[in-house]
């Protein structure tokens, strides 16, 4: 009987084979001129790879949701979509290989400090970003509100693995380099694309563990990519990249700040952990609007008291956190996100944090973003 790592590697042989029989197929036939512009009118793109779905292979071509993330390397990602060279001239860089759970403040600022570094270079029109989806809503978000330029940034990921049937990962990516390399995406803040549709950094999140139109916005979508084309119906109206006071290359490290997640008969533990650990802030994922337990309410004040920022947030995953509502906020001294989720309140608190500790302040903030 073979191993499993057996038939992943038959997986991937399949896989890799496929992706090299469809570029030499492709070379064959001859595009339009329309179709393929010259080198030189040609956008510069930059595809950063950090692992994720789109980067895995499963044992098998029906393994949709089983199989081994982060081991395919972004050239081999890019050599299964040899039309992406027909819109802008693409070159690949690997950052990480990891699934995207895995991803933390020092990955996160890694990532972002390179991609400044490449949007600052004249030969580079736009970077694209292949991600595992778990956590890209939250990569999106930081990107959003601390790259300081308006070139398109584009993150992009699949449900799928390129081993599967009905695999999304190569469209996907051809959609995303089609917005990487489109005047529409200027100065539009970070972008996500996934399943046909361009959502803001912002605003997207994932809504659903397998299905391939899982990231939604609760405002919906800008636009979309329609045979080649970026059709945009809605524009970002809060402020983002060049608009903020965040800016990557000058941020060192990230305030600790984690988040506690409320159900009926929770506990302090939690809470009790974080501050042993010296967070800075916790974000409360109440219930409801943000709701806090009676028997939380003296837990949450005596985290205030030790001048650590209680932060209420919804885990319902949409609508605003009214301030004064649920709880006395002006009274305990605690925010309240406006229409974040509690992982990107956790994004904009921490880097909230390198600006200002006044409370008052925090909370225009969050109201302002």
């Amino acid at each position: 009987m073979r191993s499993a790592l057996g038939h992943w590697n038959t997986g991937l042989g399949v896989y890799l084979a496929a992706c090299l029989a469809f570029a030499a197929h492709a070379q064959e036939a001859k595009p339009s001129a329309e179709a393929k512009p010259s080198a030189e009118a040609k956008p510069n793109i930059v595809i950063i790879g950090t692992g994720g779905t789109i980067a895995g292979a499963g044992a098998s071509s029906v393994n949709t949701a089983a199989y081994q993330a982060a081991v395919v390397p972004v050239d081999k990602v890019i050599a299964a979509v040899p039309e992406v060279k027909n819109i802008a001239n693409v070159r690949g860089e690997q950052i990480f290989q990891i699934g995207s759970e895995s991803f933390n403040n020092q990955r996160l600022l890694q990532l972002g400090k390179r991609v400044s570094e490449l949007l600052k270079q004249k030969d580079v029109d736009g970077v694209v970003i292949t991600h595992g989806t778990d956590t890209l809503e939250e990569t999106a978000y930081f990107l959003n509100l601390t790259l300081k330029s308006t070139k398109p940034v584009v993150v992009v990921g699949s449900m799928r693995p390129g081993t599967a049937l009905g695999a999304d990962g190569a469209l996907n990516l051809y959609a995303a380099v089609v917005v990487a390399a489109s005047k529409e995406a200027v100065g539009k803040g970070t972008l996500v694309v996934l399943n046909d549709e361009i959502h803001t950094g912002r605003d997207v999140t994932k809504t659903n563990t397998f299905k391939t139109e899982t990231f939604r916005s609760p405002y919906g979508p800008l636009g979309y990519i329609v045979e080649g084309r970026v059709l945009l119906y809605r524009l970002p109206a809060r402020p983002h990249t060049v608009q903020t006071e965040f800016d990557i290359d000058q941020i060192k490290a990230l305030p600790e700040v984690h988040v506690a997640y409320a159900y009926g008969d929770m506990s302090r533990t939690a809470y009790d952990g974080f501050v042993k650990a010296g967070v800075k802030a916790i974000i409360h994922a109440g219930t409801g609007n943000g709701s806090v337990s009676e028997f939380i309410v003296p837990v949450l004040k005596e985290v205030r008291s030790k001048g650590i920022h209680v932060v209420r947030a919804s885990r319902t995953g949409s609508g605003v956190v009214i301030r004064n509502g649920e709880q006395p906020d002006d009274k305990y001294d605690w925010l309240v996100v406006d229409d974040q989720n509690p992982q990107k309140a956790r994004i904009l608190m921490a880097l909230l944090l390198t600006r200002t500790n006044d409370s008052k302040e925090l909370q225009k903030l969050f109201w302002k973003y």
